[in-house]
């Protein structure tokens, strides 16, 4: 199996079990280490790496929901480039977070996880 091959898996696993260790909450970390710094700071890293790894989504989610919202052709003008803006964001923002993960902070993007109610428009 090549390298990038495994690395896809890995990744798909990590999602897999991320997605069903926050499901207990709809928005915030709720990934189990803690309410300590520690706790915090750990979450705030993990997510951090996750939106840095998958701002990609953003793009094919505003796509959908713009084209659901309003029509085909607003979906790949208006939706194309909200997706591009939120890829840019949760991208940024997610090596922001792990950049400064030893300050405990909410999350500032809602929803934390790209794939958490991918019917919900990202906020920041």
């Amino acid at each position: 199996m090549g390298k990038m091959t495994k690395l896809i898996l890995m990744l798909l696993l990590f999602f897999f079990l991320s997605s069903h260790a926050v499901a207990s909450e709809r928005y915030g970390y709720g990934l189990g280490y803690g309410h300590g710094y520690i706790g915090t700071s750990s979450e705030k890293f993990v997510t951090g790496i996750v939106n840095a790894a998958t701002g990609f989504v953003e793009l094919p989610k505003n796509i959908v929901l713009t084209t659901h919202k309003d029509t085909v052709v607003h979906g790949m003008t208006i939706g194309l480039v909200s997706g591009v803006m939120h890829t840019v964001a949760r991208t940024v923002i997610g090596v922001f977070d792990v950049a400064t993960f030893f300050i405990p902070t909410p999350p500032s993007i809602q929803p934390p996880f790209v794939w958490q109610d991918f019917s919900v428009e990202t906020s920041y």
